[in-house]
């Protein structure tokens, strides 16, 4: 997926290595994958990215195998998705795919509580897991001659977790610090509250983390029940990258998975759609809090992964943002002095996605300024047709980012099984194909479109008024 996805991720903080990260403040159907069983994509292993080429196969319990060949690293990543994350949650369950991805180190069948992490550890490598709004995924990153072990490890907690009672509720308290956290991040209260205002109804207005009373009331069994419903190889995407031999690495994949029962198909493509509500005006949020800086969160809901208005909206970011070069890092930041920091983010999701600003006002400067500096940029899109030069450096950023996502067998596998879960992983193989198709008229047809003042959201967040009585807001 490109550098502009997703703005909503949680990671696990792994004792094996790689630290919590939450990006910046930022699929096929299961009845589309059942033909498939048992068989090998044609052609599939023609396809390079990253110096990889891919090979794709469906075991016959409809479980999804992608094979990422490439030798320059003695390394394998192991990355297994589920497509599931907090887009499937009733209001009841919200929080319950993060949890259930903290649960998943806490103990199965073979492989008891820390040991997933001890084993890691004693072979030499990483793992970590994070849970987003559409998928959950569970990575390991091992040398080549060892890697099997992520196999046998994810084939157990994928039929075998125990979810004992005191170890879920020792865990549930950790979530809830973790939660507690976030109520202290001004930026995460003001994206939640204008996020909750354009989803009013579907699920993507709920934070991923959940809130505090749907996860105190959580039991078990409910997890239990969710766990068993998507946890599954009908529901499940496996991604190896790195340095094997395809057929070699297959078989090992068919010991580990095949005798698993698939299950039935959960249906899942596009069943949340008609919660979707179209803006009937701009909406305003405001809000306190106890510092000295004004700030400014603005979104728009936009269109699906890998629509065209997708990577339209990549290159609208770009141009605005990116860069010293960028048009509101001049205006706003280099030359204005309007703002300390200004940033976009296109956050597309499987129904939907959000268009989002982030922009921090220079001490003493009022938030109208620089929101009017926004709106007059968006116009100028429309009114004026972007420059050739504009486009050119707008594709070339987009395209190394896109080189840079692909530098590790990891950042690899998690581009390629990020698709393959939300939408076809031969999109992360286009080279850059669609973006080379964004024209001047594209961009213009499309802010003029989505990125309207009468389909958004504005919230800002101003300084307590009085520092005798604090307002923070939450």
């Amino acid at each position: 997926m490109s550098a502009f996805r997703q703005l909503g991720s949680l990671w696990r903080k792994a004792p094996s290595g790689r630290d919590a990260h939450v990006p910046n403040l930022v699929g096929l159907s299961a009845q589309g994958r059942a033909g498939a069983k048992g068989k090998s994509a044609k052609g599939a292993g023609s396809v390079l990215r990253g110096g990889a080429q891919v090979h794709e196969h469906y075991l016959r319990n409809g479980m999804q195998v992608l094979l990422l060949e490439r030798h320059s690293d003695p390394v394998v990543a192991a990355l297994m998705f589920y497509r599931v994350g907090s887009r499937d949650e009733s209001d009841r369950e919200s929080g319950i795919s993060h949890f259930l991805e903290h649960m998943m180190f806490k103990g199965s069948k073979r492989f008891g509580k820390g040991e997933v992490d001890r084993l890691t550890t004693e072979l030499g490598g990483h793992n970590n897991a994070f849970t987003s709004n559409d998928h959950t995924a569970y990575w390991f990153e091992l040398a080549a001659d060892r890697w099997e072990t992520a196999l046998e490890i994810e084939a157990d907690r994928m039929c075998n977790l125990k979810l004992h009672p005191l170890e879920f509720e020792a865990e549930k308290a950790v979530v809830l610090d973790e939660l507690a956290m976030g109520e202290d991040d001004p930026w995460r209260v003001l994206a939640r509250r204008v996020q909750a205002s354009i989803f009013k109804r579907h699920a993507y207005r709920n934070p991923i983390i959940g809130y505090a009373d749907t996860l105190r009331s959580m039991t078990a069994d409910d997890m239990h029940r969710f766990y068993r419903k998507w946890y599954r190889p009908q529901n499940a995407t496996l991604v190896l990258s790195g340095d094997f031999q395809p057929g070699a690495a297959l078989k090992k994949v068919r010991k580990h998975f095949g005798s698993i029962e698939g299950g039935s198909p959960e249906p899942r493509a596009a069943r949340f759609a008609d919660l979707l509500e179209e803006p009937c005006g701009e909406a305003r949020i405001n809000m306190r809090w106890d510092d000295p800086a004004t700030r400014i969160c603005m979104a728009w809901p936009s269109g699906p992964v890998c629509s065209d208005d997708d990577y339209t909206l990549d290159v609208v970011s770009t141009i605005l943002t990116s860069g010293r070069l960028a048009r509101l890092q001049r205006k706003l930041v280099l030359d204005g002095g309007l703002a300390s920091m200004i940033s976009s983010s296109n956050d597309t999701r499987v129904d939907t996605g959000l268009f989002w600003f982030f922009a921090e006002c220079a001490h003493g400067v009022d938030a109208g300024l620089v929101e009017a500096a926004i709106d007059q940029e968006l116009q100028r899109l429309i009114d004026e047709p972007v420059s050739r030069q504009e486009l050119n450096r707008a594709r070339s950023m987009l395209t190394a980012s896109e080189a840079y996502d692909s530098e590790t067998v990891s950042d690899l596998a998690e581009e390629v099984g990020g698709y393959a879960v939300d939408s076809d992983w031969r999109m992360a193989l286009d080279g850059g194909e669609r973006h080379a198709k964004v024209t001047a008229a594209k961009i213009r047809d499309c802010v003029a479109r989505l990125l309207n003042p009468e389909r958004r959201v504005v919230g800002i967040s101003k300084p307590a008024m009085d520092p005798n009585r604090l307002e923070r807001s939450h």
